[in-house]
């Protein structure tokens, strides 16, 4: 579905980024360009060194800040595809710079909107988060409204048939500032603070993500929020796992820290639909009934006040569970 396409994706020196651009590389080889889009010079130089142009000829390295909408422009001309993961995501961080992390993940959204809507591009599928939905902090609050507005321009797309659409999952396994990596750096105290021992994730690995992002591209009407139906761990658990002979001492939760995270609420159960591996959160705007879309997708309705929660996942991994997940995604690898 990439072959022969141009594909740019805003933050694409992130950790999703490089997975993307790695998948799309070895699986789509006639890909006509594949231009990484961030703000960061250093990451572009070091991620050249894996990704050369002599080596892979599609490939631009393009720097610019979803901020800066004409530069977006000038970045998104002869693309097909968008992929949007640049964001501001560190939790701590958004309450203490509010804006800062407004202008990049609000207004910045709005840029790329402008920008898609004002040129030939066919798709763009924007990263989500857990956080989003029933935000208790400013980030998950900025990716609401970020996902509100990817949803919201579907409507005003006219006759141009571009397609925008959401990803929403939850925990990267050993993304930069996620707890695996946290507890891998502090067992050599003997201690890992745990902030609530009922404290529960879902869990998600970078390979995974990438390969619904492109499920969505190639599948998406365009208007969805789609979550996948990905397992759960609880925080203790995780702590076993990587270091079973460290004391676990509860430190108390994080302001703007959930016990549980969801990516559905109850609310949002009345035009949430199943399509077998994902949910999918339908616009409420009218833009296609649930009844359609069912019918079109070979999807089922979920039952009114359904709600998908960290907590109540019939889906957890063991302890042993996870301790292979971290062989294979974590140890030995550099995510950033």
């Amino acid at each position: 579905m990439l072959n022969n396409k141009s594909v740019l994706i805003t933050g694409g020196t992130g950790s999703f980024g490089k997975a993307f651009v790695k998948t799309v590389l070895e699986r789509f080889p006639d890909v006509r360009r594949l231009v990484i889009y961030s703000r960061d010079e250093l990451k572009q130089f070091e991620m050249q060194q894996v990704f050369p142009f002599e080596k892979y000829p599609a490939i631009r390295y393009f720097i610019g800040d979803v901020r800066d909408e004409a530069r977006l422009r000038r970045a998104l001309e002869g693309i097909d595809i968008v992929v949007h993961a640049a964001a501001l995501k560190q939790v701590p961080a958004a309450e203490y710079n509010p804006f800062e992390c407004i202008k990049t993940n609000v207004l910045g959204a709005q840029n790329l909107i402008e920008a898609c809507l004002d040129s030939k591009v066919e798709r763009l599928v924007a990263l989500s988060t857990d956080k989003a939905a029933a935000p208790i902090n400013l980030y998950g609050a900025t990716k609401l409204c970020s996902d509100k507005l990817f949803v919201a321009a579907n409507s005003v797309q006219g006759s141009r048939g571009i397609r925008f659409s959401v990803v929403r999952y939850g925990n990267v396994m050993g993304s930069r500032g996620s707890v695996i990596p946290f507890f891998m750096a502090r067992k050599g105290a003997g201690v890992l603070p745990i902030t609530d021992d009922r404290m529960t994730r879902f869990n998600i690995s970078l390979q995974e993500g990438v390969e619904m992002v492109l499920w969505s591209i190639e599948n998406a009407e365009g208007g969805e929020v789609l979550v996948p139906k990905i397992p759960s761990y609880r925080i203790t658990d995780v702590a076993t796992a990587v270091a079973p002979e460290c004391r676990q001492e509860i430190v108390g939760i994080r302001p703007g820290e959930k016990i549980h995270e969801e990516m559905i609420t109850a609310s949002d159960s009345f035009n949430t639909v199943d399509l077998g591996d994902f949910y999918a959160i339908l616009p409420t705007s009218g833009l296609y009934s649930v009844k359609d879309y069912c019918a079109r997708n070979k999807a089922t309705p979920v039952e009114p006040g359904f709600a998908y929660n960290s907590g109540d996942n019939p889906d957890f991994l063991t302890v042993d569970e996870l301790r292979d997940l971290i062989e294979k995604h974590v140890v030995g690898q550099t995510i950033d």
